[in-house]
């Protein structure tokens, strides 16, 4: 007897320290998707070794969550289809190694966090770290603020620990989301300890000059504020929402104006806030592309091989759905395509349910409306953190869908004769 209660607390512990242990590790891996300037980057090597530590400890993919893995290896099914019309494969099979290999992280994201609904705070809180780190990284290269520190930047934009600004600034949508959810719901007490990682983490997008960035968080931010104020059934509340917005806006303002009297971010913001620019609309620009891609789609159904676009006419493609035409055929597009269509009306349809999980599903799945938005006019499918959208979403889906059948079982045992 004796020896079984010292037992129990051991046991105890121990189980603790393997959540505390495991959750760490998913944390630093999300930490670690903000530092990419190089390629293989830390987080690939990490998240590989995390994803097979877990496989071999348990890691199960339910019945809700087996659709995302089931449409993601079919799209990558499609790359080595297309792969086959290529007489010089180059380095297609890394590219498609790659690709397969996001696909698990999705994959592994949303089986995580169905099993262990805790995990979303901690991999906000990592996502947010990581983006205050690259948003300072950034605007102290684009200001040549300490030597050395030009390493942060790109085309004279802030890049941060990325290699292109047109990702470092999507890459701040959701902490920014994120911040402005606890903001504008939060305790004002705790206001400023929102407030100001989220103004680092603006002000790494402005200095982006990514226009998708511009636009993906000013969309997000909308949308979020607009499904709060619908959401709600408190007058006060929806007041404090109307005034922060307006009071926010104001300070946006003011703080744009500000960052416009600098003469060189004033010149090249008159540059990027064009929206056509010169490599948009020329003979064989970006929109020109389009429809040439599109055209040699419906003579190509098994696609033209990965990347082999851009060798033919200069530039890529800049369009997800042309790039899975192009690089996955028809077999790849369609299994995007559904994924996409799948992910947005199974998320919807458990987006206004009160839940714990329920407020960083809503953040997630509003960037993920202006990803897939803003996959129109640039190519996201290696994007890292697109793939940990989609696994937050799969994982709330995957929770509601246990929720459900927890429910049913429930009901099943209390009236065992219906």
């Amino acid at each position: 007897m004796n020896a079984l209660a010292q037992e129990l607390p051991r046991a105890a512990v121990e189980a603790r320290l393997v959540v505390l242990i495991s959750s760490a590790a998913v944390g630093l891996g999300v930490l670690l998707s903000g530092f990419v300037l190089r390629e293989p980057a830390p987080y690939e090597l990490y998240m590989a070794g995390l994803i097979g530590v877990w496989v071999l400890f348990g890691l199960r993919i339910s019945r809700a969550v087996a659709p995302l893995l089931v449409l993601l290896v079919t799209f990558n099914i499609g790359g080595m289809i297309s792969m086959s019309q290529m007489s010089n494969l180059m380095n297609t099979p890394l590219y498609l190694a790659v690709s397969l290999f996001l696909a698990f992280t999705a994959v592994f994201f949303a089986c995580v966090t169905e099993m262990r609904p805790q995990l979303y705070g901690i991999i906000f809180q990592a996502w947010v770290i990581a983006a205050v780190c690259t948003s300072i990284l950034g605007m102290l290269g684009y200001f040549h603020a300490v030597p050395g520190a030009e390493m942060f930047t790109r085309y004279e934009r802030a890049a941060g620990a990325f290699q292109d600004p047109n990702v470092f600034g999507p890459f701040l949508a959701l902490p920014g989301i994120w911040l402005l959810y606890r903001v504008l719901t939060g305790s004002p007490l705790k206001m400023l300890l929102y407030a100001v990682p989220l103004l680092i983490i603006v002000g790494g997008i402005f200095l982006s000059f990514s226009r998708g960035a511009w636009g993906l968080f000013g969309a997000s931010a909308i949308l979020l504020t607009a499904v709060l104020f619908l959401q709600s059934t408190s007058g006060m509340f929806r007041l404090r929402i109307v005034v922060m917005s307006i009071a926010a806006f104001l300070f946006l303002a003011l703080a744009f104006l500000i960052a416009l009297q600098i003469p060189a971010v004033a010149d090249l913001f008159t540059v990027r806030a064009q929206l056509v620019q010169e490599y948009d609309g020329a003979r064989l620009g970006r929109f020109a592309r389009y429809g040439i891609g599109f055209a040699l789609a419906l003579e190509k159904p098994f696609g033209i091989g990965p990347l082999v676009f851009g060798q033919i006419y200069g530039e890529d493609t800049h369009n997800i759905w042309l790039k899975t035409l192009m690089d996955y055929g028809w077999l790849g597009f369609v299994s995007y395509l559904t994924l996409i269509l799948w992910t947005l009306a199974a998320g919807f349809r458990i987006l206004f349910r009160t839940r714990p999980w329920q407020p960083y599903l809503l953040c997630a799945y509003v960037v993920l409306i202006g990803h897939i938005a803003l996959g129109s006019v640039i190519d996201t499918d290696h994007w890292r953190h697109f793939y940990l959208l989609l696994g937050l979403i799969w994982g709330a889906i995957g929770l509601e869908y246990r929720h459900q059948h927890g429910l049913r079982a429930r009901s099943a045992s209390r009236f065992p004769g219906f």
